[in-house]
């Protein structure tokens, strides 16, 4: 029988964070991965609860770490520290993890691994780790760890299924990074324990008021009420001296500490403040730089003797409020010789990043040697993925430059490293002192370039465009390459502003694309600026019906899309460029071509290269954009699975949700009370920051939405949003849809100038795509012979190419002018076929209007709701096409950023709801074109 851990005074009662604590360790021996953040102020028993959680785990494999403060600017400190003892499973991972992995601990040398690569190597890891026997990570002071870890190990904690794997974090208060993992608030003591654990360490009688007033101060916090009367007299005690104040308590026991403190030799202290200011506990670096200060090993003596200071195989402090205490303490002087002392006797070859800081510590001015070192430190961060501790080693840097000259060079390489850190307010505080320094031509262009970036990547609103176009003109003559980049980003900030951009809107940002100085050798983005700006600014031509303007648009645009397919990267910079230009080549094919093979191609593409390189910053709008193939292939429940996926990405990088994608989908659904709340919530939104594409898509949604729902003038007022404003984005789509609801809300003249514009844009590009749009839009305003020939004909192209809810609702736009015309047998054939396939599709409001029009014919038709088929949720039924497709469990668990064991609980589950016995039946289970779209190809 397992016995329970004794509890320790500070423990007293704490019945509820006990029961947690077991559950959490009871769900691991039954195979089940939690994770748990305790939160609460300094010495409020959260350490204790920890000692507590790892005594009664004796049955478990436990790894341990803590955030140490002065670390946090040291990427994957934390984590490296958390996972040493696990490296003997290393090898057991699949090789870009092992190798990401690798790199980031400097185990190996490589190209900066993608962090969240490294978290999924990290979950592989732990899921190795617990093979055997289940896996507790207990880790302390949470609020300490560098970003790096923390987003790691947070990306971790939320995918923990089906692996008996526990993550414990222990924290005064956790970061952003941890929204979303299970919280538990720690308090103070009730009145009642608290007096009894004061009492344990007060070995004489006081007066109960006295006593009152003391637990009153201590506000019921185990630490404060342990450390607080050490130190003071009998006296004070008796009389409630030194307890009385408003600071908080961590301060308070912070002084407390600092009172034991005065009371040891000056050698003493000063041993522990070279061990504050060397956080990695190694007695040999101590003693080393106590050697160099001329320290005694005696003077470690009375620290011990008093419980402050542990030293062995590692240095450990009672409590980290001693650190504090100690560094705080002493003089400035007293410090910087400390970290003199420290730097000298750390190993510049194996140590050279904390090397940097302890020099930087120990300047008392401009230093240039030490500024040196910082630079390089930051460079190798920055090789390691680590761009937060690059940002910081650059921005100290800057702060020990004397030099004009170079503190401006300084100042900008920080604000850089520090906007791609994700902290914009101090990159602008640094881009304004570079931008204050004397640069050069050159640098003074790439500080306009991030001063845009930052505007744009605060609110993507109307501001950016005109930044980043004078950016781009700043660079013409001087980097003609970074100036067309620079161009491409305006046209994107341009996009997005859509008709809120006011002066700097489309047209200028393409006239002065098509201006910009002509690349020597045409790369994939310089087509693709060539072929955006050509189609916009020939689009006067498109709408007033000549097509040879059209043509030149058209063809540079599948120009640029051609050369993106015969791209094939190698390198990860290779990929990572090829992945930031997918998505603008997408939207161009999907909005512009009318060419959803090429969309299906390079989505496709695009998301197995983000999966093999771990690219989670670029996944979610790569899995929304493939997921819009799915949609109009009639699979929603694929495209749900990796809208899903992007939301589950975007929570763990703390990047913005996606909402577009949620719109879409609701849209296409008919579910109309989802579909307008999120519409008004992002059209707020996105009016307030100056987004006007949104505007555009809340339009077209409305269109859609109020179509299928028969609600034809709300459809046009939806149509006529979307097409007030070219946005490249969704004005085409939504001129079919003004066409549908025109005629059937009096608006017949506004739809025939649609019909006029659409002929134009669709005939450029020719698709079947194009030409089935053209095809049902032109029938809707024809009539006898002519108008049944249309149908048929987009029938045809639709059939072809293989967009289902285009397909369906032809047959319903059919069946309906059929019903029309008294021909009721042949309406009912097309009624069915609409009603089937939007019933199957999920497509509810439209099935209800097919629905209506059958009942019209005189048929009786009963109410389906969509067939829940083998009733497999979103993800079991990706898991299960991948498995499928001849997948192992560690190969989809690679493709989906998931453990191979949850892969093994959710197949699990998948044979289940099949009835089938292994993964060998699920070929016939789960026949061709069962909701899953395009399987993705083996590597």
């Amino acid at each position: 029988m397992r016995m329970r851990p004794e509890l320790s005074p500070a423990l007293l009662n704490r019945v509820q964070e006990r029961t947690t604590l077991d559950d959490l360790l009871g769900d691991l021996r039954s195979g089940q991965g939690r994770a748990l953040t305790m939160r609460g102020e300094a010495g409020v028993g959260k350490s204790a609860l920890l000692e507590y959680l790892v005594a009664a785990a004796v049955d478990m494999r436990v790894a341990r770490a803590a955030g140490v403060e002065s670390e946090m600017e040291l990427p994957f400190a934390g984590l490296h520290l958390l996972c040493v003892p696990l490296l003997d499973r290393l090898e057991a991972l699949p090789g870009p993890q092992r190798d990401a992995l690798g790199v980031a601990f400097g185990l190996r040398v490589g190209s900066p691994p993608d962090r969240f690569l490294v978290a999924l190597a990290v979950l592989t890891l732990l899921a190795e780790a617990a093979e055997e026997r289940p896996l507790l990570c207990v880790i302390d002071d949470a609020q300490w760890l560098d970003l790096a870890s923390a987003q790691v190990l947070a990306f971790a904690a939320r995918r923990l299924l089906a692996e008996p794997v526990g993550l414990v974090f222990a924290a005064r208060e956790p970061g952003e990074q941890f929204r979303g993992v299970d919280d538990l608030e720690v308090p103070g003591l009730a009145d009642q324990d608290a007096r009894t654990l004061l009492q344990s360490v007060i070995r004489f009688r006081l007066d109960q008021s006295v006593l009152d007033q003391i637990v009153a101060e201590a506000g019921g916090n185990p630490l404060a009420l342990l450390e607080l009367p050490r130190g003071l007299a009998q006296a004070q005690l008796a009389g409630g001296l030194g307890l009385v104040g408003v600071q908080p308590i961590p301060a308070r026991v912070e002084q407390a500490f600092g009172r034991r403190l005065e009371a040891l030799p000056a050698d003493t202290r000063s041993l522990m403040l070279i061990a504050a200011a060397e956080p990695t506990g190694d007695p040999v670096l101590m003693w080393r730089a106590a050697a160099r200060l001329g320290i005694q090993a005696s003077a470690a003596e009375a620290a011990q003797a008093d419980g402050l200071l542990e030293t062995g195989t590692r240095v450990r402090f009672r409590h980290p409020l001693v650190r504090s205490a100690v560094y705080a303490a002493a003089s400035l002087p007293q410090r910087r010789a400390t970290h003199r002392a420290l730097a000298e006797v750390t190993d510049r070859g194996r140590d050279p990043d904390r090397r940097a800081w302890h020099l930087a510590a120990a300047a008392p001015g401009p230093d240039e040697q030490a500024a040196a070192e910082l630079e390089r430190s930051a460079g190798r961060a920055q090789a390691r993925g680590g761009i937060a501790a690059a940002a910081a080693s650059l921005e100290r840097a800057v702060e020990l430059t004397k030099d004009p000259a170079p503190r401006a060079a300084r100042a900008l390489a920080a604000a850089q490293a520090t906007f791609e850190a994700a902290v914009p307010e101090t990159a602008g505080e640094l881009l304004s002192m570079a931008e204050s320094g004397p640069l050069d031509d050159l640098q003074r262009a790439r500080a306009g370039r991030l001063r845009a970036q930052i505007t744009f990547a605060r609110n993507r609103g109307s501001d950016a465009p005109a930044l980043l176009l004078n950016a781009a003109k700043a660079f013409e003559g001087l980097d003609d390459g970074v100036a067309r980049e620079t161009h491409l980003e305006a046209f994107g900030a341009a996009l997005f502003a859509g008709r809120l951009g006011g002066r700097h809107g489309l047209r200028e940002v393409a006239e002065a694309a098509r201006s910009a100085p002509s690349p020597q050798s045409a790369r994939p983005s310089d087509l693709l600026l060539d072929g955006m700006a050509t189609r916009y600014l020939e689009r006067q031509a498109v709408d007033s019906g000549s097509s040879d303007g059209a043509q030149a648009g058209v063809r540079a645009l599948q120009g640029a899309l051609e050369a993106l397919r015969r791209e094939n990267p190698r390198t990860k910079d290779e990929i990572m460029r090829l992945l930031w230009l997918s998505p603008m080549a997408q939207s161009m094919a999907v909005h512009e071509l009318w060419d959803y093979e090429g969309w299906r191609e390079l989505s496709t593409r695009s998301v197995r290269l983000a999966r093999e390189v771990g690219a989670l910053t670029a996944l979610p709008g790569l899995l929304v954009y493939f997921a819009g193939v799915h949609v109009f292939a009639g699979e929603f429940a694929a495209a749900e699975a990796l809208f899903e996926e992007a939301d589950a990405i975007t929570a763990a990088t703390g990047n913005a949700p996606m909402q577009y994608a949620a719109l879409f989908l609701a849209a296409w659904r008919g579910e109309e009370s989802s579909a307008v709340d999120v519409m008004d919530a992002a059209v707020k939104d996105a009016t307030a920051r100056g987004e006007g594409r949104i505007l555009g898509m809340a339009g077209y949604a409305t269109a859609v939405l109020n179509n299928g729902l028969g609600r034809y003038p709300a459809a046009l007022a939806g149509a006529r949003l979307a097409c007030e404003h070219d946005d490249l984005g969704y004005f085409n789509w939504s001129l079919a849809e003004l066409v549908e609801a025109g005629p059937r809300s009096g608006a017949l003249e506004e739809a025939t100038a649609a019909l006029r514009q659409l002929e134009g844009r669709t005939q450029a590009s020719a698709t079947d795509w194009a030409l089935g749009v053209l095809a049902r839009s032109k029938a809707l305003l024809s009539s006898g012979h002519a108008a049944e020939s249309l149908y048929r004909e987009a029938t045809e192209r639709f059939e072809r190419v293989k967009m289902v809810i285009h397909l369906a609702r032809v047959h319903l736009l059919y069946g309906e002018w059929l019903r029309r015309e008294g021909r009721r047998a042949d309406a009912r054939a097309q009624l069915r076929a609409a009603y089937g396939m939007f019933t199957d599709i999920g497509m509810h409001a439209f099935a209800e209007r097919a629905r209506q029009e059958l009942l019209a014919t005189g048929e009786t038709v009963r109410k389906r709701t969509a067939d829940t088929g083998n009733g497999l949720s979103p993800q079991e039924s990706q898991i299960a096409h991948l498995a499928r497709a001849g997948m192992s469990n560690p190969e989809i668990a690679a493709q989906l950023f998931l453990s191979p064991r949850t892969v093994e609980y959710h197949l699990a589950k998948v044979f289940t709801k099949l009835d089938i016995p292994s993964r060998r039946q699920l070929r016939q289970a789960l026949p061709d074109g069962d909701g899953a779209g395009p399987l993705p190809q083996r590597p």
